[in-house]
């Protein structure tokens, strides 16, 4: 279908009081990003050469995200909330007169472009989203005519009993011109159950004035508008659900897609496998060939190529691991740059580091990167072995080649090759501990 340029008008002012909630509903997030983000994503990739949203004078925080998306946002501000037909009157002074319009929802994360589409590029004068199903409940109806259009879009609570038997819900969104729209919206009024003036209320006029109309088809899906924490879950699971079923498509091997959690923005390369209870947060991309195990936390995470990860890992914002690296069971990563084939197998925490290729990290080794006020670094050089139980005390830096021995407390550097061990020299008492015993003898508890 060919794209046509059309502005999106995206309702966002509503308080969301349902969340339970101080922050406004549009930007709760569905699989780490904000729902206002994807309806405008959806919309730009639908063709919208402007988004027009909508928002309430107190929302400051709702149009400071919307300036940081990737598209050319008109800030609207409905100073009272009248309703989706008064929303839409406080975008109207900002639209192009002849533009086509498309009205959308920002707490509708499922909505895709090809929906939007369809509602910019339809040949009638009002076009209207519609869904089938079976168990309506409280979804406002839309009334065809004997022609197959819609002729009247009714609400739930408005709605006889009649009425209430159609199948046929309104999605909610709408396209038409900008001059249809100017000349319908001064005739709304607020004579119904909500008192409020409804926007669907315009299909009616519409037909009233003889001008056409037209239904577009989509999934409950598309249309599925969140109210509050179930409707929240509930988008998660079908965003979820999208998101593996397109990574599955790519060929990512997953043994246990429904345990595995994915994030809008997560990037995976060919032949991945993810094994089952993974949790993958924003900003995170996985290279070819590189194994996920299961019970793995990853976050703001560059990961090469052929990496093994886990399981019970956890890798935190900034980390950068190189191609063969290995990271193991109960291992921290964070800030950390790790370098190709390098190993750290177990038990182990990695922040503010820098390793080259091939370094070896044994169990139980930390850096003491926070002196309490700052961060330092530790660096470490290529091929250098670090033993297990060490503590490395940033700022430090480990040449190339070197070795550390088990239990060293390193708080000065180390040159290229060399070898540092910080231990105690051990020293063995003969018959100590049976002297100790008879010492306290009859002692014990009390």
């Amino acid at each position: 279908m060919n794209q046509t340029d059309f502005g999106a008008i995206i309702l966002a002012a509503g308080k969301g009081t349902r969340m339970k909630s101080s922050l406004p509903k549009v930007l709760h997030e569905i699989a780490g990003q904000p729902m206002l983000g994807y309806a405008v994503s959806a919309a730009v990739e639908a063709g919208a050469s402007h988004v027009y949203l909508v928002t309430a004078p107190e929302q400051d925080n709702v149009r400071a995200y919307a300036d940081g998306l990737d598209a050319t946002v008109i800030h609207c501000i409905q100073q009272t909330q009248n309703g989706t037909g008064d929303a839409v009157r406080a975008a109207l002074p900002e639209t192009q007169s002849g533009q086509r319009l498309v009205v959308m929802f920002g707490d509708t994360p499922l909505m895709r472009a090809p929906v939007l589409q369809a509602l910019a590029n339809a040949d009638s004068d009002i076009a209207v989203l519609g869904f089938e199903l079976d168990n309506a409940a409280a979804y406002g109806r839309i009334v065809l005519g004997a022609n197959g259009a819609p002729e009247k879009i009714t609400e739930f609570k408005d709605a006889d009993p009649a009425t209430r038997q159609i199948t046929l819900c309104n999605g909610g969104a709408m396209g038409l011109s900008q001059n249809c729209l100017a000349d319908l919206l001064p005739q709304l009024t607020n004579d119904n159950a909500q008192g409020e003036y409804y926007l669907p209320d315009l299909v009616g006029l519409a037909h009233g004035a003889g001008l056409s109309t037209h239904l577009v088809m989509a999934s409950d899906e598309d249309a599925l508008g969140v109210d509050g924490r179930a409707g929240q879950a509930k988008a998660e699971k079908l965003m979820q659900q999208r998101l593996r079923a397109g990574f599955l498509e790519a060929g990512v091997c997953m043994q246990d897609p429904y345990s595995v959690f994915f994030s809008f923005d997560t990037e995976v390369g060919d032949e991945v496998i993810i094994e089952p209870h993974v949790k993958i947060n924003t900003g995170v991309r996985i290279g070819r060939g590189s194994h996920i195990k299961a019970f793995t936390h990853l976050e703001g995470v560059s990961i090469g190529e052929a990496a093994q990860i886990g399981p019970y890992a956890r890798l935190r914002p900034g980390t950068v691991v190189g191609n063969d690296a290995r990271i193991g069971n109960f291992v921290e990563t964070k800030k950390a740059a790790i370098g190709d084939g390098a190993k750290i197998s177990h038990l182990s925490y990695i922040g503010d580091a820098e390793l080259g290729a091939e370094v070896n990290i044994g169990a139980g080794t930390i850096t003491c990167n926070y002196d309490g006020f700052n961060k330092h670094m530790t660096i470490i050089g290529a091929g250098a072995f670090v033993g297990s139980n060490s503590s490395l005390i940033a700022p430090v830096t480990i040449g190339a080649g070197a070795y550390v021995g088990s239990s060293t407390a390193l708080s000065g550097d180390v040159a290229d090759d060399a070898l540092v061990v910080t231990r105690a020299p051990e020293r063995t008492i003969k018959g100590w501990g049976a002297k100790f015993r008879n010492k306290h003898q009859g002692k014990k508890g009390s």
